[in-house]
């Protein structure tokens, strides 16, 4: 039995934890990750013998389950586990960092969230998104460009009005 699998746990093993993060990144909650992951093993499983690219085919089968699943649940309320603990000082801006990124990356278009996290975080080449996501290069790279400066502006420190340390009088 165990060799029947024909890799596909062997794969599983050593791709896992990327894979997991970048379904981290496409749902925003870890919770959703690890179904959203699993889901598309179970549909990449199935397949195992005829997939020629096995982490592009998952990468792709997770983009669209992701989108499937976004169209269905537009408006929905994101809850997390616990407040970030204010008194523990620079890992408290940490977590405060991430979960603004994160706010932000959820505030991007599934497709264009698709695109920076494959293109950014999983450091996959512009001409593999295109063929993952199905569209063009050119549409990676407009989509990217849009996303990244969505993602500029959402992250930007807000306008602090200017201070004068003091004068020379």
């Amino acid at each position: 039995m165990a060799g029947d699998d024909d890799g596909f746990r062997e794969f599983v093993d050593a791709r896992y934890m990327d894979l997991l993060r970048i379904a981290y990144l496409l749902t925003g909650s870890a919770h959703e990750a690890e179904d959203l992951l699993q889901g598309s093993l179970v549909k990449v499983m199935r397949r195992w013998k005829r997939i020629d690219d096995p982490v592009a085919y998952l990468r792709r089968v997770m983009v669209n389950q992701h989108i499937s699943v976004w169209r269905r649940y537009r408006a929905r309320e994101v809850i997390t586990a616990s407040p970030p603990d204010r008194s523990l000082g620079d890992v408290a801006d940490g977590v405060a960092q991430r979960h603004a990124l994160d706010a932000a990356l959820r505030s991007l278009s599934p497709r264009t969230r698709a695109v920076v996290v494959l293109r950014y975080v999983a450091d996959v080449p512009e001409a593999e998104v295109a063929a993952t996501l199905g569209c063009s290069v050119g549409t990676v790279k407009s989509q990217a460009s849009r996303g990244l400066a969505r993602l500029r502006v959402a992250l930007s420190p807000v306008d602090q009005p200017e201070t004068t340390v003091g004068s020379d009088t």
